[in-house]
C-alpha cells in the first residue's frame, strides 16, 4: 500500500528503526526490492535520482507506482532522491508523487532555506513530504560530484533553523559519510550526530549507507536517524550476478532468464539492509 514517507518515518522514530531507501532504476530493480520487503514484512522507501526518473520515463514510473499499490500491502513511499530543478519536482508532484529530496545543499544557508521553503509550500498543497539536506556529503550521486575537499559537516544549530524556517519533514545530515563506496575506512561524526538529535525533532537521514558496517548504522538510527539511503550496494549486486550468468551462460539471450541472478544477488542486499535497519516486521 502506498504511504506517506511523513507517517512512515514519524513511526520509525517513535519506536526506534529506520526505513531503508533503496534507489531503484528499472522494473527488475523495483521487484527485487518489494518482494524482498514484502517477505520481512518491512516498510520501504522507493527512491529515484533524476536519471532515474528520465530513463524509466515520468509516466511509467507513476504506473509502476499505481500497480505496486495493488499487488503489496507493505507500506511503501516512492520519493524523489536528490533532485534539484523546482519546475521538475513541481511537474512530479502534480503527477502524484508521494515524497520528494529538494537539495539546494551546494547553496549557501540563507539560499538554500529559500529554494526548500518553496518546495514545502507548493508540497504542503498535496500532502507530499519533503526532506532537505544542510552540509554537503563527498562522492559520487548520479549526476553530482561533490571532491573530498568540498564536502561540509551539519552544524547542529543551523540545523535547527533551518529546520524551523523551511518546514521540512525529515533532514539528511553529513556527518562524514560519502555517495558511492569508500576509498578507506568511513570516519563518521557520531558525537555531531548527537548534537544534531538534540536540536532537531523532525526524522533525520543518513546518505551514503552503502559499505557502512551494520554495528556504525545501527548506532546513528539510535541517535535519530530514520531513513538509511542505499543505492551502490544494490547495482553492484545486480552488475556481479548479471557479469557471473552471462559468463556461465553466453548463448542465453532472454532477459527473463539471464536477470534472475542478478535480482537473486539484489534480493540478499536488500535483505540484510532490510535486517541492518530493525525494520521487519514492522509493516
Amino acid at each position: 500500500m502506498i504511504t506517506s514517507k511523513r507517517s512512515i518515518l514519524l513511526n520509525a522514530q517513535a519506536n526506534g528503526y529506520a526505513v531503508p531507501a533503496f534507489n531503484i532504476h528499472n522494473l527488475e530493480t523495483l521487484k527485487a526490492v518489494l518482494e524482498t520487503a514484502a517477505d520481512l514484512r518491512s516498510p520501504v522507501i522507493i527512491a529515484a535520482t533524476p536519471s532515474t526518473v528520465r530513463y524509466i520515463g515520468e509516466h511509467y514510473l507513476i504506473g509502476m507506482m499505481e500497480a505496486t499499490q495493488k499487488q503489496f500491502d507493505i507500506p511503501v513511499c516512492f520519493h524523489l532522491d536528490h533532485h534539484e530543478r523546482l519546475e521538475n519536482i513541481k511537474e512530479l508532484i502534480d503527477l502524484g508523487i508521494h515524497s520528494v529530496m529538494i537539495d539546494a545543499s551546494h547553496y549557501e544557508f540563507e539560499e538554500n532555506i529559500k529554494i526548500v521553503s518553496e518546495i514545502v509550500e507548493y508540497a504542503e498543497k498535496s500532502g507530499v513530504a519533503v526532506e532537505a539536506e544542510l552540509g554537503r556529503l563527498s562522492g559520487i550521486e548520479d549526476d553530482m560530484v561533490v571532491d573530498e575537499k568540498d564536502k561540509m559537516y551539519t552544524d547542529p544549530y543551523q540545523a535547527k533553523e533551518f529546520v524551523v524556517r523551511t518546514g521540512v519533514d525529515s533532514l539528511a545530515v553529513a556527518i562524514g559519510t560519502a555517495h558511492g563506496l569508500y576509498k578507506g575506512k568511513p570516519n563518521v561524526d557520531i558525537n555531531r550526530l548527537a548534537a544534531i538529535q538534540k536540536e532537531v525533532e523532525v526524522p533525520l537521514v543518513l546518505h551514503g549507507g552503502s559499505g557502512l558496517s551494520d554495528d556504525l548504522v545501527q548506532e546513528t538510527i539510535r541517535l535519530g536517524i530514520c531513513k538509511v539511503n542505499i543505492a551502490t550496494e544494490l547495482k553492484i549486486a545486480f552488475a556481479q550476478g548479471l557479469r557471473a550468468y552471462l559468463k556461465e551462460n553466453p548463448e542465453v539471450n532472454d532477459p527473463r532468464y539471464y536477470f534472475k541472478d542478478a535480482i537473486a544477488n539484489m534480493k540478499r542486499v536488500v535483505s540484510d539492509k532490510i535486517k541492518m535497519c530493525g525494520s521487519m516486521n514492522r509493516g
